[in-house]
């Protein structure tokens, strides 16, 4: 006769031995409340103008002084299912628009940190869900009511005024009290290629960093900028002509190993200028078809530079496919995969292509000048890298809401007025619903009013006075009512006079992938986790480094 084992009840006697098993309000649905709430904290202190900075230390060791929430939580390892949903949904934010991911994160958290108390009140996941859906609705319908400038034509002087308040207070909120010069730097890169009849690329605007001087010294140069030196003794060329390579400029290797065997002196000398004799060739055919800069993906050779200063061509080597791809889409070249002369249709132009020194570092420059310029390179200089690192995530805030002002003119208040009108409105709105929905919606509001109470508090003034005065002033239809962060005096101000305004395209999506991250968590009523694969790990949770042995 068989004797029975036992096993232990439930689900988890279906998995194997180490698995987990979690279900129900108290074991699954607050533990992922809980764990999202602590996660949405982490960044709530880096919101605003006055939000303070973090230090993150990747995987790699890799520090990063910052209070750009999409590098946070980039960087951070998040392991916790419920807050890599929040992390997902901010990721698709920020590939959306560009900006407004501390936005997602802290609305995410807000939504089911209120969603808790309801839920200890006694409603349902689901009814919490359907609430806060009824809300969603009614904030996207308000939406578009509170639109404070409509950018139609980028180029008249309302648009460009329009359009730089915009890019300004995105830039503030990453570098407050130098938003005016690196605004400036933005919008005078993307209007240098802002094309006629296609949408605006964000690719299309670079940035190279360069140790020393200060920030104020950043400059603008229609064209691309790339931190090496060139190759030979040519340093300059105007008017150029430039043919693009992926292979070495070298004598060719053949594929296949082969032997020759050399009976004299003659048959040795002739066999290595017969090699010399074809690169010549090569480069003076390059020559003759109008070459005066030749930029290769691979090495270029000794006896290939001697004949390159020969015939006054000027050599560019870079390392990155990538920088060789976004040159050809510069200079309108085409790389070519062997070192043959390109016809008409495959050579690029540039205006200049020389040899420049800022500092200690050597640089190329590629400029374009006029209206065929379709790359522009901000140059930009700082005392540290991370410094340079923080300028260039705002430098990317700033070019990403330009494409967003281009794709959807309408511009909303910004300094936390849209959302204080949004929770006014949505306030009113759920007295009237019938259900239990009433209850979600209002906890939606109150979700909202959370972002004037994070930028008082990071500003260090009285968050629930502050509350008070912005209720108050909604209340009288004044809706462009916003915190104003140089509280010296009063705590309030008219935002759109201040030219304060945030894109409606960050704020459009930013509260539906909140909203749709809260209600995909709380719908979460059981978390199974299969047993971890593998051995045990390594002492402080890093691989061994087998480097470290030599």
């Amino acid at each position: 006769m068989a004797l029975h084992i036992p096993r232990a009840p439930g689900f988890a006697q279906m998995l194997k031995d180490g698995a987990m098993h979690l279900s129900g309000l108290e074991e699954a649905v607050y533990r992922n409340i809980a764990a999202c709430k602590e996660f949405a904290g982490t960044v709530k202190t880096a919101y605003g103008p006055n939000g303070m900075n973090k230090i993150v230390i990747n995987h790699i060791d890799k520090t990063f002084i910052t209070n750009d929430a999409a590098t946070i939580v980039k960087e951070l390892d998040v392991e916790h299912p419920a807050a890599k949903l929040i992390v997902m949904a901010s990721e698709i934010q920020e590939q959306e628009v560009g900006d407004g991911t501390n936005f997602v994160i802290i609305l995410a958290g807000a939504l089911l940190e209120q969603a808790e108390k309801l839920l200890k009140m006694g409603l349902t996941p689901v009814e919490v869900c359907e609430g806060y859906q009824v809300a969603l609705g009614k904030a996207i319908e308000i939406l578009p009511s509170l639109t404070c400038h409509e950018v139609k034509d980028i180029k008249s002087n309302s648009g460009k005024e329009a359009l730089g308040q915009a890019v300004k207070s995105s830039i503030m909120s990453k570098q407050y009290g130098q938003e005016e010069f690196i605004s400036n730097l933005v919008l005078e890169a993307c209007s240098s290629i802002l094309p006629e009849k296609t949408t605006f690329n964000v690719d299309n605007i670079r940035v190279c960093k360069i140790l020393g001087s200060n920030l104020y010294n950043s400059t603008v140069v229609n064209g691309m900028v790339f931190k090496r030196t060139n190759e030979g003794d040519i340093t300059k060329q105007t008017n150029a002509k430039i043919a693009v390579y992926t292979c070495p400029i070298d004598i060719t290797t053949t594929e296949t190993k082969g032997t020759v065997l050399i009976k004299s002196a003659d048959e040795l000398q002739n066999f290595s200028r017969g090699e010399e004799m074809v690169l010549e060739e090569q480069i003076k055919a390059i020559a003759d078809a109008g070459v005066t800069v030749i930029v290769a993906g691979g090495k270029f050779g000794d006896m290939a530079l001697h004949y390159l200063n020969k015939y006054k061509i000027m050599g560019v080597r870079l390392m990155s496919k990538f920088d060789l791809r976004r040159l050809c889409k510069a200079v309108s070249a085409t790389a070519l995969p062997r070192l043959t002369p390109p016809n008409k249709e495959e050579l690029g132009f540039a205006d200049c292509v020389y040899v420049d020194e800022l500092g200690d570092t050597s640089l190329v420059v590629f400029r374009l000048d006029g209206k065929d310029s379709r790359m522009a390179t901000i140059v930009v200089r700082g005392a540290t890298d991370n410094f340079m690192d923080d300028i260039e995530r705002a430098i990317d805030d700033g070019v990403n809401t330009f494409k967003g002002v281009t794709r959807d003119g309408r511009l909303l208040p910004g300094a936390g007025a849209t959302e204080m009108e949004l929770a006014y409105q949505i306030s009113q709105f759920a007295d009237t619903l019938p259900g239990l929905e009433q209850y979600a919606a209002n906890r939606f509001a109150i979700a909202l009013e959370g972002f004037v109470q994070i930028l008082a508090d990071n500003t260090g003034v009285k968050s629930n006075e502050t509350l008070a005065e912005l209720y108050s002033q909604h209340s009288k239809l004044n809706k462009n009512a916003g915190f104003n962060i140089e509280a010296s005096g009063s705590s309030l101000l008219d935002v759109v006079k201040a030219g304060i305004v945030d894109s409606y395209f960050v704020k459009y999506w930013g509260l539906k992938y909140a909203t749709q991250a809260a209600c995909t968590i709380l719908k979460v009523d059981q978390i199974i986790m299969a047993k971890r694969a593998g051995g045990p790990r390594a002492p402080g949770g890093r691989a061994p480094d087998n480097d470290d042995d030599a």
